[in-house]
């Protein structure tokens, strides 16, 4: 009987971790995309950084404009009907979206093979992009081709295969952009030497990363077409057992796509679109300060450095938070308003318990972090790191508020949130960077504006929708004066041990020592209770530890 018990928890705690690698595979993939850089940082220098930084940021929006827009889409317009045996209807959806995407994607390839220069000489104000940019191109096309496929298989129902693609994508993309960035920077290393240029050999690192990246989209392309295969037998008995009346046509389906997706992409492109005109206006900076020759290196640190640890860091916030956004939209679905309040009771504690600490942590442990990753000049990464984790929290928050204001069919009011925070980023990067000139720290300070306002505005909105009240103190105010007084130690750890120990050891001593502190006036502050210690990491040594301290 025991033996038959022990293999069901072995089941059930398989079938957990299978559904919580589907789950979060967006994020998860997002940490891995953000952690090349720091590999690629040590192989192609910050300025290589600086020149692939405007052909990722058009790869990354182009590809989420197609996963959002276009994907997720037609698997909700799929999942419908074959929910209700429409199998023709869901199979005319693919076909109508394969058509709208590639001929969305052929105008922004060509778009962007034609525009290049003006791209790179114009809107960020960096001529050597070009060839990075250029070799986007294909790289937008197979991202088109890869979002139908997953938004098909979404709607069928094979999330997890969805989900392994996109591991298969992003592990693939991680080796590929190294060795490439790798191999076509040492080509270009020769090429540089003959035209007595160093920036051609960097130029030359980024455009291998661009290839290594196109040679991850066709490696998972011929995963998802030799998936598309297997189950094609399946698919086509399903349309022999159509129970739909009426087939519709392809205007009805390009009409639903679009007027779904359109709000969709406008959403994505508010969101992520402001890294460009930063890159622009940080250049701008440093040609009227004398300082063109750094920028494309001070513009990579920026990027591959502080901009990556920001990243990470709110990626475990929003990580930590992913969960509660189904449950809260379903409360809200069946109505049960007191539970869906109750639930985002519970995630806002959780995400305060999160990404105080975490942000907290970067900026006292800025010197560590950036030296022990990283190599070359840091000084400035450090310097922006201690200015800019606030922006930790406010992303957290605007994550989980905009998720859910997606989830309960609020696109007007986060569109407008969208446009207003965008608009006052523009605002005050153009007095701080173009006219106060304050370079890095100005970007910084405008990243912070934007978050800040996003979060603000996606709280008050939700809020308001749903009724909602924030318990202000038990839930933000002593997580945030937790995290302080173990961010005070953390700080104190690192004057005392990183000369003696390093930046790893430090980190690490730093990190453990802290989080124990901060986890035990959690406790005696009442923030958690036994229950939510159980469901924490290493939550039984929590429970003990407060047992022995007498605070629970």
């Amino acid at each position: 009987m025991k033996v038959h018990k022990r293999e069901a928890s072995a089941r059930g705690r398989s079938r957990g971790f299978k559904s919580n690698m589907t789950v979060y595979a967006g994020i998860v993939t997002y940490i891995i995309g953000l952690l090349v850089r720091i590999p690629l940082s040590r192989m192609i220098g910050d300025e290589g950084i600086g020149l692939v930084a405007p052909a990722l940021e058009l790869a990354t929006l182009a590809t989420i404009i197609f996963t959002y827009g276009i994907s997720r889409t037609m698997t909700g317009l799929i999942r419908y009907r074959v929910k209700r045996e429409q199998f023709k209807s869901a199979r005319k959806v693919f076909h109508v979206s394969f058509k709208i995407t590639i001929i969305l994607a052929v105008i922004l390839a060509v778009g962007l093979i034609f525009g290049a220069g003006f791209l790179s000489e114009i809107v960020v104000l960096e001529s050597m992009s070009k060839k990075a940019i250029l070799a986007v191109a294909p790289v937008v096309f197979l991202a088109a081709l890869i979002s139908v496929f997953r938004g098909y298989f979404n709607g069928n129902g094979f999330g997890v295969l969805v989900a392994q693609s996109q591991y298969i994508e992003k592990i693939a993309m991680f080796i590929c952009m190294l060795v490439g960035g790798r191999m076509v920077y040492s080509y270009g290393e020769k090429v540089a030497a003959l035209l007595q240029n160093t920036m051609v050999a960097y130029a030359y690192g980024a455009l291998g990363v661009i290839f290594g990246i196109m040679i991850a989209q066709i490696i998972t392309l011929i995963y998802l077409l030799f998936v598309f295969g297997v189950y094609s037998g399946t698919w086509k008995s399903q349309i022999m057992q159509d129970s739909g009346k009426r087939l519709e046509t392809n205007g009805e389906v390009a009409g639903m796509l679009l007027s779904n997706g359109l709000p969709v992409a406008f959403v994505v492109i508010f969101s992520n679109v402001f890294m460009l005109l930063d890159q622009r206006f940080f250049n701008y900076c440093m040609n009227r300060t004398e300082q063109g020759e750094l920028r494309t290196a001070l513009w990579g640190a920026y990027y591959g450095k502080f901009a990556v640890l920001i990243g990470i860091g709110a990626a475990l916030v929003c990580l930590a938070v992913h969960g509660y956004i189904a449950k809260i939209s379903m409360a809200y679905d069946k109505e049960e308003y007191r539970m869906m309040r109750d639930r985002i009771g519970s995630a806002v504690k959780k995400l305060c318990m999160i990404a105080f600490p975490v942000a907290i942590y970067l900026a006292v442990l800025a010197e560590p972090f950036v030296k022990g990753f990283y190599k070359g000049e840091n000084t400035l990464a450090i310097n922006l790191l201690r200015q800019g984790t606030i922006i930790i929290v406010f992303y957290g928050i605007a994550y989980l508020f905009g998720q859910l204001m997606l989830k309960v069919h609020m696109m007007k009011e986060l569109l407008l949130t969208l446009v207003i925070a965008f608009a006052l980023h523009f605002v005050a990067i153009y007095f701080l960077v173009r006219k106060a000139l304050l370079g890095g720290n100005g970007v910084v300070y405008s990243v912070i504006v934007f978050t800040a306002v996003l979060a603000i505005l996606c709280f008050f909105f939700t809020s308001r929708k749903l009724k909602y009240r924030q318990e202000w103190v038990a839930s933000v105010a002593f997580p945030a004066i937790s995290a302080c007084v173990a961010g005070l130690v953390a700080m104190l750890l690192n004057k005392l041990l990183l000369s003696m120990v390093g930046d790893i050891m430090t980190i690490v001593i730093s990190c453990l020592v802290s989080t124990i502190l901060y986890i035990i006036m959690l406790m005696v502050l009442r923030v958690v209770n036994e229950g939510e210690l159980s469901k924490m990491p290493f939550g039984n040594i929590w429970i003990t530890l407060g047992r022995m301290i007498g605070v629970l």
